[in-house]
């Protein structure tokens, strides 16, 4: 047994590497010069868009700039290369960056290396078992409320950054109550610096945009001013010293790993897993569209595990896709995988090269382009769509899973929102409809002879029949007491369950000793099955069953006024 085990594994691996190698192959298929150019271009173009953001993120992740940068690095170069897609861009993100942050202030760097370390074995198992598949059974509004929640963690995440302000805390909520306790005393060069950036963000051309990114362009600006104001003694916090190498001081490849925290760092782990692999999935899933190339969902869950258990071993945070560098990528003219690999030589470029100068960039600067992003996260125009048409089950989903989010961890949000949209989907599912209205006799014109219908009632009943719906349908039927024919017309109940049609037998049997007699027809297969199996139709009479409301009448007229009234 044990060898077939083994066997299959050997297979499916070989299985998996044979296709990787297959797509490799039409991916590059008619390569030649000009594609290269593309593809270098394209990554010049994302490494000016993920420059700024490596650092920023890094900073927000609880790490430093550098972290952030060695993250962008080893994710463009890892994930990209074995990425289930040939857009795929990965690097540090602000959604991850949000858990990072509570997780760093309780065990540390170190906690958050050997978590994003889990994170990325996790992955490679999800991978595996083929979990990826269960990220399309989130609702969307879910996603929408989850990317908004995290948004605000991140705003609320960057005020000490952004104002020059200190406070403590374990999580974003617990620093805005700290400010009144500790005082909130803004640094009003800081604040200035921060407002440049995000003005600059706001009125930015979409022209120049094309040429050199929205948020680099601010920062450079912002750096230029700081460097000419305060040239030899800061006013602000500042980025601080980038080491001109591949690793951090914290690097698991240099401090080792510390296990004493292991297991209270496994639910961060999965939490950092579940985000990993949702936002990289999704991220595929979109873009996709945008290239018209479907994601390999397997081997990007792999790529992502592989990437976050090496990225950690030399002091990165745990990275997933970014939709923002992604859409660069392919918006720039991007060709195929190799796009990722130079955005990351640009980048280590930008390390030993403009370490000296990136040093200096005011800690605002990154805040600025943080609140502009958190509050570009946010899918205003599903958002507006929700509100606008009042749809309250998505409504509900939405604002419970961002409350959620920002309260809770991902893992907790995600899974309260899936089973806020699953009761509100049960709740919708399970309701039933009851009308009941006179007989049309315009419609039986042709079909039967007596016009004596004024007595006649049918009831129409749509939804399942269970022990949660079945007062509405008893309460329209006894109102209809006195109606010596009442038609049920059941085609459009799906199922029914033995305490239903218990309730239903009972009430039956009471109209009829009040001289109201119950006609069923168009009763599905499924219900039909189970009238039998609780004995049912045999106690009520097959007589009383009929396929439609017609032949319901066909039969009631003749049984009331004889065999000359029949077809």
């Amino acid at each position: 047994m044990l060898c077939i085990t083994n066997f299959k594994e050997k297979r499916d691996v070989f299985v998996f590497f044979k296709k990787y190698i297959s797509d490799l192959r039409n991916e590059f298929k008619g390569y030649n010069a000009k594609s290269l150019s593309k593809d270098l271009m394209a990554g010049l173009t994302v490494a000016a868009v993920a420059l700024p953001l490596a650092l920023a993120f890094g900073v927000s992740s609880g790490a430093d700039a550098a972290a952030g940068l060695v993250t962008a690095i080893f994710a463009g170069i890892f994930i990209g290369v074995f990425s289930g897609a040939s857009y795929q861009i990965s690097g540090p993100t602000g959604a991850m960056s949000a858990i990072l942050l509570t997780l760093s202030v309780k065990y540390g760097i170190q906690g958050v290396l050997l978590a994003g370390f889990i994170s990325g074995a996790i992955l490679v198992i999800a991978a595996v078992l083929k979990i990826g598949r269960l990220v399309s059974y989130i609702p969307a509004p879910v996603i929408t409320g989850f990317t908004s929640g995290i948004a605000i963690i991140i705003a609320l995440g960057q005020i000490d950054n952004f104002f020059g302000t200190k406070s403590e805390g374990s999580d974003a909520v617990e620093k805005l109550i700290s400010y009144g306790r500790l005082g909130f005393s803004p640094n009003w060069t800081a604040v200035l610096f921060g407002a440049i950036v995000v003005a600059i963000m706001i009125v930015y051309p979409k022209k120049l945009a094309a040429f050199i990114p929205s948020s680099l362009a601010s920062i450079i600006i912002v750096l230029i001013i700081n460097m000419v104001m305060f040239p030899d003694e800061p006013k602000v916090a500042e980025v601080g010293a980038i080491p001109k190498r591949l690793f951090t001081d914290e690097a698991l490849i240099k401090k080792g790993f510390d296990l004493s925290n292991i297991k209270n760092l496994i639910a961060p782990a999965v939490s950092i897993a579940a985000l990993g692999m949702i936002e990289s999935l999704l991220c595929g899933a979109s873009a996709g569209k945008m290239k018209n190339e479907k994601i390999d969902a397997g081997r990007e869950l792999v790529a992502q595990g592989i990437g976050n258990m090496i990225i950690p071993l030399f002091g990165g945070v745990p990275a997933t896709a970014a939709i923002a560098r992604t859409s660069v990528a392919i918006k720039s003219g991007g060709q195929t995988r190799l796009v990722s690999v130079f955005h990351s030589v640009v980048l280590i470029l930008s390390m030993f090269l403009l370490g000296g100068v990136m040093s200096r960039i005011p800690m605002a600067a990154l805040a600025g382009v943080l609140m502009v992003t958190a509050f570009r996260m946010n899918d205003w125009a599903a958002i507006k769509s929700i509100f606008k048409k009042k749809f309250k089950s998505s409504i509900l989903q939405y604002v419970l899973t961002m409350v959620s989010t920002v309260v809770f961890d991902l893992t907790v949000a995600i899974v309260i929102g899936v089973v806020a949209a699953m009761i509100v989907f049960v709740v919708k599912s399970s309701e039933l409809r009851v009308t009941s209205s006179d007989i049309d006799e315009d419609k039986l014109k042709g079909k039967v002879r007596s016009g004596h219908h004024e007595e006649f009632k049918v009831v129409y009943v749509s939804g399942p029949l269970f022990f949660g719906t079945q007062e509405k349908l008893i309460n329209q039927l006894e109102a209809l007491c006195g109606n010596p024919q009442v038609i049920l017309s059941m085609r459009g109940v799906p199922t029914a369950d033995d305490i239903s049609l218990s309730e239903l037998e009972r009430l039956y049997n009471t109209l009829r000793e009040k001289g109201t007699q119950i006609s069923f027809t168009g009763v599905q297969t499924a219900v039909s099955e189970m009238m039998d199996r609780a004995g049912f139709r045999e106690r009520i009479g097959e007589e009383h069953f009929y396929w439609d409301a017609v032949a319901a009448i066909k039969a009631l007229e003749v049984r009331e006024y004889g065999s000359d009234y029949a077809d």
